[in-house]
C-alpha cells in the first residue's frame, strides 16, 4: 500500500476517534465540575490542558470561561482538535482514500460531517449540550460499526485500527489524568463521597460503568476503577486493551517483512513495561506520572508508525 493511502486511513480513524473522545472529555469535565462545591470557570483550564488545547485557547482568548472552553473544544475552526475540525479532517481523509473504503463507510463519515456541521453551526446552549455530546458519540459509533461490518480484514483495516486504538489509549490516559491530578480539590478529599462520585463520573465518561459493575458489583472503589481502565485487557477502552490491539494489527502488517518492526518493538515495550505493572506499582510510581509517561510512549509509537510505513513518502 502507498504510504499516502496508509496515512489517510490512519488519520481518518484517528480524527473520528478524537472527535468522540473530545466529546467524552467535555462530558467528564462537566460531570466532575458539578460535584464541586465552589465551582469556578478556571477549572476548565484543566480540561483544556488534558485535551492538549490549553495554549491554543489562551492564544485566542483573554480569559477562561466554561462557555468559551466548551465552544473552543466543540466547534472552533481555529482549534484543530475541536470536534468540528476533527470530523471535517476525517471526511477530507476519507475523500482521499475513497477507493480504499466501502461505500457504507464513506456515507457514515459524510453523514457525520453534514449532521455536525449543521448542529454546531451556532454556539451550543447548556441545555442542549448533553444531546449534542450523545449525537457526536452516535455518529462515531456508526462509522465504527460500518467499518466492522463491511471492511475486509486486510492492511486497509489494520491501518484504520492502528489510528483508532492509538487515539483511544491517548484519550483514556487523559481522562484519568483530569480526575486524579487536576480536578480533585485537595488531598483531604481522597476517599470521601466527593472522590467516589468523581471516579464514578470517569467510568460513565468512557462508557465503562456497566462493565465495571459486572466485574466488581457495588464494592469497587477508586483503586479498582483505575485498575479497570489501565490494566484490564477485556475493557475496550483500557490502556492494556488498546496496546494489545496495536500489537495484533502491527503483527498482521509486519508478518511478511522487516517493515514496521521498530513500531512493534515500541508497542511491546509499552505493553511489557508500563502496562505490565500491578495497580499498586502504578500508584507507588504516581498515577499522574504514570499517565504522563504512558502518553509520551503513545506519542513515540505514533511517530514510529509514520516513519516505518513512510506515510509522507
Amino acid at each position: 500500500m502507498l504510504g499516502k493511502t496508509a496515512n489517510g486511513l490512519y488519520w481518518m480513524y484517528r480524527y473520528m476517534e478524537r472527535a468522540e473522545n473530545t466529546a467524552r472529555l467535555i462530558e467528564t469535565g462537566q460531570r466532575i465540575a458539578l460535584t464541586r462545591l465552589n465551582q469556578t470557570d478556571e477549572e476548565w483550564a484543566s480540561v483544556l490542558q488534558s485535551a492538549d488545547s490549553f495554549y491554543g485557547y489562551n492564544a485566542a482568548h483573554d480569559e477562561i470561561s466554561r462557555d468559551s472552553a466548551i465552544d473552543w473544544m466543540l466547534r472552533d475552526k481555529d482549534n484543530p482538535s475541536s470536534v468540528l475540525s476533527c470530523v471535517s479532517a476525517a471526511r477530507q481523509n476519507a475523500r482521499l482514500v475513497r477507493t480504499a473504503i466501502t461505500g457504507d463507510v464513506w456515507e457514515a463519515v459524510n453523514s457525520a460531517f453534514m449532521a455536525l456541521k449543521t448542529t454546531l453551526a451556532r454556539k451550543v446552549s447548556e441545555r442542549d449540550l448533553p444531546s449534542i455530546l450523545r449525537l457526536i458519540r452516535h455518529h462515531a459509533a456508526l462509522v465504527r460499526g460500518v467499518t466492522h461490518g463491511t471492511m475486509l480484514r486486510n492492511d486497509i483495516y489494520d491501518f484504520a485500527r492502528l489510528g483508532t486504538f492509538l487515539e483511544r489509549a491517548d484519550n483514556t490516559a487523559r481522562i484519568l489524568d483530569v480526575k486524579y491530578y487536576v480536578l480533585l480539590p485537595s488531598a483531604r478529599a481522597v476517599g470521601t463521597s466527593l472522590d467516589n462520585v468523581q471516579w464514578e463520573s470517569i467510568l460513565r465518561s468512557v462508557s465503562a460503568r456497566g462493565g465495571f459493575r459486572m466485574e466488581f458489583g457495588a464494592g469497587g472503589g477508586p483503586r479498582e476503577i483505575a485498575e479497570f481502565l489501565i490494566l484490564d485487557k477485556r475493557m475496550p477502552r483500557s490502556l492494556a486493551f488498546c496496546a494489545g490491539k496495536l500489537c495484533d494489527n502491527l503483527g498482521y502488517l509486519t508478518s511478511d517483512g522487516d517493515v514496521g518492526q521498530a513500531s512493534v518493538e515500541r508497542v511491546n515495550a509499552l505493553k511489557n513495561g508500563m502496562l505490565s505493572k500491578s495497580i499498586d506499582d502504578v500508584f507507588d510510581y504516581g498515577l499522574h506520572e504514570f499517565l504522563q509517561k504512558t502518553l509520551e510512549e503513545i506519542s513515540g509509537i505514533s511517530r514510529q508508525i509514520e516513519q516505518d510505513f513512510r506515510f509522507y513518502a
